[in-house]
């Protein structure tokens, strides 16, 4: 097993699995749509704060990458439960977690 695949808590991927089999798609869309864009909005703020803190550093490089990756995930996945969003706006389905 890698390291990635280790490294994700059973309790996430309960939850992932769980909107995986929600009957009402659309809000397994929404789920999944605000699980994604809220892991990359965490990712991109402990990635900044690790090169803010690196600069001048063999590992700074690597770290401001990963912030810049995770940045462009955070657009991708908020674009993500916008569209998300708007179908369960139209099935009328609850709204997800709006903290993301």
């Amino acid at each position: 097993m890698n390291r990635a695949a280790a490294a994700i808590p059973p309790e996430v991927e309960a939850a992932i699995r769980s909107a995986l089999e929600h009957p009402e798609r659309t809000e397994a869309a929404l789920v999944l749509a605000a699980i994604a864009n809220r892991a990359a909005a965490a990712l991109h703020q402990l990635a900044r704060a690790e090169a803010n803190g690196r600069k001048g550093t063999p590992s700074w490089g690597r770290w401001a990458a990963l912030t810049n990756a995770a940045r462009d995930a955070v657009l991708r996945t908020a674009t993500c439960r916008q569209a998300a969003g708007q179908l369960a706006q139209e099935t009328g389905a609850p709204p997800a977690d709006a903290h993301g």
